[in-house]
């Protein structure tokens, strides 16, 4: 998977298009990545208490993980925040390197 933990992604189809956000874990398995402020979800959870009395539960809005087909990794060029493609090359060490289709640029 080309997107990883801690990288600054947009979001480049669906109904948050346009958004950027960090991605705060990534699942390979699944193809999916978890973005900050992106894809946001209301989850009903049961009300119980905690241990001082405090209530808990309720509606609770969280993230839910979007494909990672669905956003691209954003690189700053010249100033500005760019998204792009991700590809790969190998430096003299063998060690593989990701480098930002469109500006050249090692990521």
């Amino acid at each position: 998977m080309y997107i990883k933990k801690g990288d600054l992604v947009q979001v480049i189809t669906g109904k948050d298009k346009g958004l950027q956000g960090k991605v705060i874990q990534a699942f390979p398995r699944e193809d999916k990545v978890l973005v900050e402020g992106v894809n946001r979800i209301k989850k009903h959870t049961k009300v119980g208490q905690s241990a001082r009395g405090a209530k808990t539960g309720g509606i609770v809005t969280t993230e839910a993980p979007i494909h990672v087909s669905n956003v691209a990794l954003v690189v700053e060029h010249e100033g500005k925040k760019v998204p792009t493609r991700v590809g790969y090359r190998f430096d003299e060490q063998g060690n593989k390197i990701r480098v930002a289709k469109r500006t050249g640029e090692d990521i």
